[in-house]
C-alpha cells in the first residue's frame, strides 16, 4: 500500500492516508481509529513509524489521544462561558451536550491559607472538599475540587453525596443562588494524577480556573478549581 524510495516517509504517507479517510468521513468526529497493531499489520511498518503517523495527526488538530484507550478523531470543541452566573450542566445542555458528574472524593478537610483568603475564614478552620470529575456526552473534560466552609455549611459532605450537585446542595442550606465573585484562569502543565484523570497525556497542557462564588449578600460560599482539557474546552469569558 506504501511507496517506498520515493524520498517521502513512510510515516507521512501513513499520515496523509489517514488524513484522507478523516475528511472522506470514514473516521467521523468521535470515532476511534484502528489499533497501533491493527495499522502496523495494515501497513507492513514498525509500531514506531505508526505512532510518528499518529503523533503528526495529534499535532495537526484532527486526533486525540486517550491514554489506555487509543486514538479519536477529535469531536468540535466545547465552548464553555464563564461569567457572573457559570453552571456546569447548562452550559452543556445549551450546546446539545450530556452534562455528567462522576463523584471522586467528598471529605471534611482544614483550610490551607489559600483556601481560606478565597472564602474569608482561617487558615486551620473545617471546609467541605468536594472532588469530581466533569464528563460531556460520557467523555471526560474537567477536574474539579471545591471548597465549602462548614461554618455556613455542616453536613455539606452528607448533603452533596446525597443531592450530587452544587447548586442543589447548596439550596439545601438556603443558598437559593449564587453568582462568580472571580475567575482566575491560567494554562499550565498537569501532575500525572491529573492527567490520570483527565485521561489524557501529561505533556498536553490543562486549562485551570479558581473562582470564588459568593451569595446575595456577598458572602464567600464556594472557592474551585477546575481543571480542564485544553483539546476539549475553550473558555469564553462573558460579561
Amino acid at each position: 500500500m506504501l511507496t517506498r524510495g520515493t524520498g517521502v516517509a513512510l510515516w507521512r504517507q501513513i499520515h496523509d492516508r489517514l488524513e484522507r479517510e478523516i475528511a472522506s468521513g470514514r473516521y467521523g468526529p468521535g470515532d476511534r481509529l484502528p489499533s497501533e497493531s491493527r495499522l502496523s499489520a495494515e501497513y507492513g511498518v514498525n509500531r514506531h513509524t505508526i505512532r510518528r503517523a499518529l503523533s503528526g495527526l495529534e499535532e495537526d488538530g484532527l486526533i486525540r489521544v486517550e491514554q489506555g484507550r487509543g486514538s479519536f478523531v477529535r469531536e468540535p470543541v466545547i465552548h464553555y462561558p464563564v461569567s457572573r452566573r457559570t453552571r456546569f450542566s447548562e452550559n452543556l445542555s445549551r450546546q446539545r451536550r450530556e452534562p455528567g458528574n462522576v463523584l471522586l472524593l467528598a471529605v471534611e478537610a482544614e483550610a490551607d491559607p489559600r483556601v481560606a483568603e478565597a472564602l474569608a475564614i482561617e487558615p486551620g478552620d473545617v471546609v467541605a472538599r468536594i472532588t469530581s470529575a466533569g464528563e460531556a456526552d460520557g467523555r471526560r473534560i474537567s477536574y474539579s475540587t471545591s471548597f465549602f466552609p462548614r461554618t455556613l455549611f455542616p453536613g455539606m459532605v452528607r448533603a452533596y453525596r446525597e443531592l450530587g450537585s452544587v447548586t442543589r446542595a447548596l439550596k439545601h442550606f438556603g443558598v437559593a443562588d449564587y453568582s462568580r465573585k472571580r475567575t482566575r484562569i491560567i494554562a499550565r502543565m498537569p501532575t500525572t494524577e491529573e492527567a490520570e484523570e483527565l485521561r489524557q497525556p501529561r505533556t498536553r497542557p490543562v486549562l485551570v480556573t479558581e473562582s470564588v462564588n459568593v451569595d446575595g449578600a456577598g458572602v464567600p460560599v464556594e472557592f474551585g478549581v477546575c481543571l480542564f482539557a485544553s483539546d476539549w474546552v475553550q473558555i469564553l469569558v462573558e460579561p
